[in-house]
């Protein structure tokens, strides 16, 4: 491996924006917190703290103390907070869970924060694009308060088992739903590979019978596509949800299919995606970008790293990005170097505006710790942080069409959805004398 894959795959490996290591980066991530030193602390000290609650404590301390990225990060207030943390005795794990939180709250930094285990199998689930149960997406019914199937997953047990949208859900194993939250139901669904669950389901137009389902682990669908004509044209649609493991593949499956359908253009729609992990941002923007800088990180001992494309995009077809104020932190990185590099046309709000990275530990009783460790800037040098990306072009919905977006969630990605129309505007306007490769905003600006 030569020098610059062995800095990318170590980049990649430790700049997790809201991100889960491997198995085997979490083994080492536990054995390098226990060998770090730290001032004043005696073997008789680590002995004491083995197996209490503020082994945990510890640990926590030791990863900020290491990797947090705010150069101006006071050490010394921070060796302060360990020992009142350590003085501290704790009745039990909750107890200094409570502490940690109280502790963190102190760096003014919302990114970097502790989670109980079970905030972390969830966290570790989403970004693993996998979850084990039957596969239903629920919601509330405001009016009649009943726990309601808005969709099963595809391939999921709740599917094959014939769970249709609209089932509302009266039971989950004997237990009745009434008042019960939708997390509260779907903690109650969720459980562990092989096991069943039984489900007293009401469908309108026959009596209520019983479902038994075996949970199962379920590959999420965070990329959707389709080929729609617009006029002459084909365009190819991908909506984008986030950037999870299995981001990359199912992009990459997309656009060749795509492609096979002969589309000459394509919308790619990141409104609404929050992030998730930057290596997949890296893979999917190389699917985009044949050549140009992605993205620049810098680290508080001011170290920085580019990370580029290596010329192998799948599509040179001119394309539009759509974004809103939800389009954050893997998002933005995606957008500002199709932006920055003239690959694309960004168009709609203006983005989040998250530009700092996070690297996420697993601590020694299942907890984990999210911790700010980077600082990343657009190919251009532009500091995104708090202020977003601003699209090329901008689009802005009123309440009316939120609300009718809202309401009729197959319209999106439609003529009926302003932002699409738009693009579509673009392409058919702006794009249509070069259908065979990209337009870039210069492009377009010096027509």
């Amino acid at each position: 491996m030569n020098d610059y894959a062995k800095s990318f795959s170590s980049f990649c490996d430790r700049l997790l924006s809201g991100a889960i290591r491997s198995k085997a980066k979490r083994l080492m991530a536990i054995a390098a917190i226990s060998a770090i030193a730290v001032p004043g602390l005696s073997n008789a000290v680590h002995a004491s703290l083995k197996d209490s609650p503020k082994a945990v404590v510890d640990e926590v301390w030791q990863i900020v103390y290491q990797k947090y990225v705010d150069p101006s990060f006071n050490r010394q207030n921070w060796k302060a907070i360990r020992q009142e943390l350590l003085n501290q005795e704790y009745s039990s794990r909750e107890e200094a869970y409570g502490a940690l939180r109280q502790a963190l709250e102190k760096l003014n930094d919302p990114y970097t924060r502790f989670m109980d285990p079970k905030q972390y199998e969830r966290l570790t689930n989403q970004t693993a694009g996998e979850l084990s149960g039957v596969g239903m997406q629920l919601s509330l019914d405001e009016k009649t308060k009943t726990i309601v199937v808005v969709s099963p997953i595809k391939n999921s047990p709740a599917l094959e088992a014939g769970i249709q949208a609209g089932d509302k859900i009266l039971a989950i194993d004997g237990t009745s739903t009434k008042g019960m939250s939708v997390d509260k139901a779907a903690e109650k669904i969720r459980g562990s590979v092989g096991t069943q669950v039984e489900l007293r389901i009401e469908r309108q137009g026959r009596e209520e019978f019983d479902v038994t389902l075996t949970r199962a682990r379920i590959e999420l669908e965070t990329v959707y596509h389709r080929l729609n004509t617009e006029g002459d044209r084909k365009v190819g649609y991908i909506q984008l949800r986030e950037f999870n493991s299995h981001a990359a593949e199912q992009m990459k499956a997309a656009m060749e299919e795509l492609a096979d359908q002969q589309a000459e253009a394509f919308v790619l729609d990141l409104r609404g995606n929050p992030g998730g992990l930057l290596r997949s941002s890296i893979e999917i923007a190389r699917m985009w970008m044949d050549d140009g800088i992605i993205v620049s990180t810098v680290y508080r001992d001011g170290d920085t790293q580019e990370i580029r494309a290596n010329r192998t995009a799948l599509s040179t077809l001119p394309t539009v990005v759509l974004v809103d104020g939800n389009s954050a932190s893997a998002s933005e990185i995606l957008a500002g170097a199709m932006k920055d590099n003239h690959r694309a046309v960004i168009m709609g709000d203006q983005t989040f505006g998250k530009a700092l990275v996070q690297s996420v530990f697993p601590l020694s009783d299942g907890s984990g710790l999210a911790v700010t460790v980077a600082h990343y800037y657009t190919p251009n040098g532009t500091d995104i942080s708090k202020k977003g990306v601003t699209p090329d072009v901008k689009l802005k919905l009123t309440e009316d069409q939120k609300k009718q977006l809202a309401g009729d969630p197959q319209s999106i990605g439609t003529r009926k959805d302003p932002y699409y129309a738009g693009a579509i505007n673009f392409l058919e306007t702006e794009a249509a004398s070069q259908p065979l490769r990209s337009l870039s905003v210069s492009e377009r600006q010096n027509r």
